[in-house]
């Protein structure tokens, strides 16, 4: 079996950070952090200093995908505003240090919810001022007034939509490793359903609840993190994907035996149609097409999956999860067809 380059050089990370962020220089501490399936995240600690670190995973990967630097600069617009997000530090392009561009944020506190509830949420309204707050910061990143915080070219606000069902498109096309044909079915679907979008915001493209943190000793959300697939664009496409992640009782099995997150199923989680009305509610925006992004986002999911199954087959990923997409795929694309065969009815 061949074995794979460390994803980190320390020496090289030290003898940079030396340079740029004052105190006392010294060996690294470097630990990888496992949980996610995108880009690689490690804490960082020297001395008493502690920080993240984010890199791209190692290839092949999908054109535009895991752009970390584009990550850090909506979370350095992000900084200035209400938004709760970690406090980023720097980034670096030269590949000579580290092996790929990364970049550097504050070490945030705190807890994520996955698969176990925090102490404080113990009751159903502990539970629900938990999924009120997600909504809440979600609300608040689509009030934000993205061109005075300097993300003006960011992305297109105009024709969103159109352009992610063309560019997704094409990413399955190059990383398809078999017949899909019920994903091929959703993306006509698509294709012949698309809604007309709203005054365009900031998009993270990747919201749930697993990818936030709530305080230690009370339901706040804390911080908002994994902002790789950011852009401008239809704020709708974030509440479809929130929703598309959120998972009630009486819900069939999941796709995935490992990294599918049920703890929303307890008693006192909103339902997925209470989380739309409450948006509705937050911003005024109407939630007549929500089938669509639903729908959008477990298919944009199914067509990242693919690349990641790609990198499997490849031998060039250790993540057991993705021994699991032989079959979560395709059932991620059974699902997406699914939401849109019920909404003609």
């Amino acid at each position: 079996m061949t074995t794979l380059p460390p994803l980190i050089d320390e020496q090289s990370l030290q003898r940079y950070l030396a340079g740029r962020i004052p105190g006392a220089d010294g060996p690294l501490r470097v630990e990888r952090v496992f949980g996610g399936h995108s880009n690689e995240t490690f804490y960082i600690g020297r001395d008493n200093q502690q920080w993240v670190l984010r890199r791209p995973p190692r290839g092949p990967l999908l054109p535009t995908a895991h752009d970390v630097l584009r990550e850090y600069r909506v979370l350095k617009a992000l900084n200035s505003t209400n938004v709760p997000t970690p406090r980023v530090l720097l980034a670096c392009d030269n590949v000579s240090i580290t092996g790929a561009p990364f970049y550097l944020m504050e070490r945030k506190y705190g807890i994520v919810i996955r698969d176990e509830l925090p102490p404080y949420a113990s009751d159903a309204a502990a539970r629900r001022t938990i999924t009120k707050a997600l909504i809440d910061a979600l609300a608040a990143l689509h009030s934000v007034d993205w061109q005075a915080v300097g993300l003006g070219d960011f992305g297109k606000p105009e024709g969103y939509i159109e352009r992610q069902i063309r560019r997704w498109t094409g990413q399955l096309e190059k990383s398809r490793q078999r017949p899909l044909n019920d994903l091929d079915t959703v993306t006509a679907w698509l294709v012949k359903h698309m809604p007309a979008s709203g005054p365009a915001t900031i998009v993270h493209g990747d919201y749930r609840l697993d990818n936030s943190m709530y305080a230690d000793d009370r339901p706040e959300l804390i911080a908002i993190f994994d902002w790789e697939m950011a852009t401008i664009g239809d704020p709708l496409a974030d509440l479809g994907y929130l929703l598309s992640n959120w998972r009630e009782a009486g819900d069939p099995l999941p796709e995935f035996t490992l990294a599918t997150r049920r703890i929303t199923e307890t008693p006192g989680f909103y339902t997925r149609a209470e989380i739309a009305d409450y948006y509705a509610q937050r911003t005024g925006r109407s939630i007549r097409d929500m089938a669509f992004y639903e729908a959008l986002a477990i298919w944009k999911l199914a067509i990242l999956l693919e690349g990641s199954y790609q990198r499997h087959r490849s031998g060039t990923t250790d993540d057991p999860f993705f021994e699991q997409l032989e079959t979560g795929v395709p059932g991620l694309a059974r699902r997406a067809l699914e939401i849109c065969n019920s909404s003609q009815k």
